[in-house]
């Protein structure tokens, strides 16, 4: 599937409300990464989302809005499902490692095969539940996307963390009854709308970290 000028110059500027500033490399990556979900989606049904306009959207722009608020230089998105939205924040930051884990395994070789295939050296794919992952140190952020309620979340995710980790939970509408029951010893710091050019659905970001 070829992308066009017009295609590129709209996902360069859409990033850029996103405060994400993309060359001409990542962007054509970027498209790259879609052509390659586009091919394996026919056999392997990584996704719901098939139609262009809402893979830009819903895969991309969603997933680069979380960029802003990394921290450090290890990051691991935990239950990324066909790299979302893990492989797009490494292709546009190669500055950074990142740790791309899920529990099935056709998704992961997916995540795998973009990572060789664009030669992203900044990620790693792991297959594994993320109960059972048992890292040496600690990541300086977690990522999640629309993964569990914050309670499970943080319980499943605390063996990735240290003192100083930000766990990054992106959400879609937000649901008063989530925020009860968060585990003893997490503060949630901050809880950011997410603004996503071309996505009417509300979109917001929790920021999550253990009280020192």
């Amino acid at each position: 599937m070829s992308t066009t000028t017009a295609e590129h110059a709209a996902l360069i500027e859409s990033a850029a409300r996103l405060g994400v500033t993309l060359d001409a490399r990542a962007a054509a990556q970027l498209f790259s990464l879609l052509d390659e979900l586009s091919r394996w989606n026919k056999t392997y049904n990584l996704t719901a989302i098939g139609e262009r306009h809402d893979m830009i959207v819903r895969h991309l722009l969603d997933s680069l809005a979380v960029w802003p608020l990394l921290e450090g230089s290890r990051i691991i998105d935990v239950g990324t499902g066909a790299g979302f939205p893990g492989l797009p924040l490494a292709i546009v930051d190669p500055s950074r490692q990142f740790t791309l884990l899920d529990s099935n395994g056709k998704k992961v070789r997916f995540v795998g095969h973009v990572a060789r295939t664009l030669e992203l050296a900044n990620v790693q794919p792991v297959h594994a539940r993320v109960e059972m992952f048992s890292p040496p140190t600690a990541y300086d952020t977690v990522v999640t996307r629309a993964f569990a309620p914050l309670p499970e979340l943080l319980d499943k995710v605390a063996g990735l963390c240290g003192p100083q980790t930000l766990v990054l939970a992106m959400k879609g509408r937000r649901q008063r009854a989530e925020r009860e029951g968060i585990p003893v010893g997490w503060q949630i710091e901050a809880d950011r709308d997410l603004s996503i050019p071309g996505l009417e659905e509300a979109r917001h970001v929790v920021a999550l970290r253990r009280m020192v």
